[in-house]
Parts: C-alpha cells; sequence; structure tokens
C-alpha cells in the first residue's frame, strides 16, 4: 500500500485501507480461525496497518486471535480494539443477555483484559464502543485519559456517538478518532457528525464500507447468508427490502465496470475520495477478498464518476434500518 492517512490531528500514520477483523470471530458465519490467521499475515505483507477490533468479537477470541497470529510483528500495525459492550454468557460461552457499560470502572477493567489477549503492553487506539446514556462521558473519557497518562493507551477513540458527545469528550482529552458507519448505502455522518469531525481535527474512521457486503454485488439473495449471518436480522437484508436495496447495488457495478473495478472497489475508492480524514475499514476473513479491497486505492474516479456514484445510491435511498430495533436503541448516545 502506497498511501498513508494520520489518525487524528497527531496520530499515527497508517495504510489508506485498514482492516475490519469482527467477521472473523463473529457475526458473519463460522470460524475459520486458520484462514482467518492467514488473512492477517497477508494484511501485514501488503502494507494493510491499521487493524480493528473490540472485545466483544467473539467475546474475546478476537483479540486472542490477533495477539496469537502477529503478536512477533507487534511494531507493524497499528492495533484498535474496543470496550463497553458487554455479555452475560451461559455454560456454552453464548450471550443470554447484552448490555452496554460505559462506567470508569467497567473501562478498567476491560483495558487490562484486552491487553492480555491481545499479547501487548500498549493499545495503539482505544475505543468506548457503545455509550450508556446514564454514564456521564465525562466519567468515561476520564478514565480513558488515565490509560495514556499510564502508557497502556496511546490515543483515545469513540465510535456511534452524537456530535455533541464527540465535543464533550474532545473537552475532556483530544479524541483521535470517531468510529463511524459509513458508505455509500449508509450516510448519514455527512448531516452533522463530519463537520464536527473536521472542526476539532478528529478521523473518521468508516466501518462497514461496502454496506456490510451489499456493495461487493456477491450478496445477490438471502440464500447467500449463513443460517447464524447476523445479517438476517438487519431490516435492510429482510425480505420485503431485499430486491429494493439489490437494484442500488446494479447503479454502483455500472460505474464500476467502466473503471475496471469491483463494485467493492468502486465503494471504497468513492469513500477515500470524500476525504483524507476519511479511514476504510473493510472486515473480510478471506486473503482473495482482503487483496480486492486493497487494491481499490489503485483505482481513480472522475468528478463525473465520483458524482454518479453518489447519485446511484441517494442518501435516503436504502430501504430498512441498518440494525435491529435493538441495535438501534444503542447509537447515537
Amino acid at each position: 500500500m502506497s498511501t498513508t492517512r494520520r489518525i487524528g490531528a497527531s496520530g499515527p500514520e497508517v495504510g489508506a485501507i485498514g482492516l475490519g477483523c469482527m467477521g472473523m470471530s463473529f457475526a458473519y458465519g463460522r470460524r475459520d480461525d486458520e484462514q482467518s490467521a492467514a488473512t492477517l499475515r497477508r494484511a501485514l505483507d501488503l502494507g494493510v496497518t491499521h487493524l480493528d477490533t473490540a472485545d466483544m468479537y467473539g467475546f474475546g477470541h478476537n483479540e486472542e486471535l490477533i495477539g496469537r497470529t502477529l503478536g512477533s510483528r507487534r511494531d507493524e500495525y497499528v492495533l484498535a480494539t474496543k470496550f463497553a459492550n458487554r455479555a452475560e454468557l451461559d455454560a456454552q460461552g453464548q450471550p443470554v443477555r447484552r448490555f452496554v457499560d460505559s462506567s470508569a470502572t467497567w473501562a478498567r477493567q476491560a483495558l487490562e483484559d484486552s491487553l492480555r489477549r491481545l499479547n501487548t503492553d500498549v493499545i495503539d487506539l482505544y475505543y468506548m464502543h457503545r455509550r450508556n446514556p446514564d454514564t456521564p462521558i465525562e466519567e468515561t473519557v476520564g478514565a480513558m485519559a488515565e490509560f495514556v497518562a499510564q502508557g497502556k493507551v496511546r490515543h483515545l477513540g469513540l465510535s456511534e456517538v452524537s456530535p455533541q458527545t464527540l465535543r464533550t469528550a474532545h473537552a475532556v482529552h483530544p479524541i483521535a478518532a470517531v468510529q463511524m458507519e459509513y458508505s455509500l448505502f449508509t450516510r448519514f455522518v455527512e448531516d452533522e457528525m463530519l463537520a464536527t469531525c473536521r472542526e476539532l481535527g478528529v478521523s473518521l474512521v468508516a466501518y462497514s464500507p461496502v454496506g456490510r457486503g451489499w456493495l461487493t454485488g456477491k450478496v445477490t439473495s438471502r440464500e447467500d447468508l449463513a443460517d447464524d449471518d447476523f445479517r438476517r436480522s438487519v431490516p435492510r437484508f429482510a425480505e420485503e427490502n431485499f430486491a429494493h436495496n439489490l437494484a442500488l447495488v446494479q447503479a454502483v457495478r455500472e460505474v464500476a465496470d467502466e473503471v475496471g473495478a469491483t463494485p467493492a472497489q468502486a465503494a471504497l475508492a468513492w469513500l477515500l475520495a470524500q476525504g483524507d480524514d476519511i479511514l476504510p475499514i473493510p472486515g473480510t476473513k478471506h486473503v482473495s477478498y482482503l487483496e480486492e479491497n486493497v487494491a481499490a486505492e489503485n483505482v481513480t474516479l472522475s468528478a463525473d464518476q465520483l458524482t454518479r456514484l453518489s447519485a446511484a445510491v441517494p442518501a435516503d435511498a436504502v430501504a430498512g434500518d441498518r440494525y435491529n430495533p435493538q441495535g438501534m436503541q444503542t447509537v447515537g448516545h
């Protein structure tokens, strides 16, 4: 990877396209640790230096996988992880209740657990994954600032918060990055969050930058989703919305074909063109998809093609919420 982008005003430089690791352990069907480990190693070989995980991805499994696979190469990548999503597990390790805990007490415990699982002494970018509005953001970020002072964390981030929460948090301690869902399929950050980030010098890390798979063009039926794929519970993939959203993908494919790119590459190139402060982290556990995503950096879109891609998926055109009702209750606080 030839170009880099900086995380925040004074954070590390990373490859323009990062790697979201969630699907290796959680939400997108069966795990394959050997395949995922090969993908992690290949990512570093390709110059992908921004790896994103969280303690809830497989309830610790994903952090352990990264620590085990890349522990000897720790100086080759910028490591981001998150806390605040918690679960009560049954005897088989399955969640029976999920909840958000952004308290200072839990933040301190979660950090120590993540450091152990990740096999590292320091986390480069530590996010509050979700916010419980009953906990003042000043309390949470105050505790996170302690981690920086202790040398256990280098930079702080927030995920799926409101612009006002970002402002309040940033006044307590500088925030390097806000992680939000952002893609051609999900444009709400353009309303206020992106402007707030730019005013404060905060990078926007874009997760699900290919629309949870929609913009790959490879999801053409609900039957393409495994029985345990969480997208089966997402309204955008519901039967009543599927055909409508699939038609939007076809319009993206038409522009992609013009430039000799895949739909995923066109979608990522569009996102990269929205500003140097946008850092996409497409997720995959497959080497072939990783290589496809990284190659998007070399796709050049003309002003007309960028306009046509934006017009292909107007901001409010996608049918269905991006999470089920329970998930929607945890965002925007």
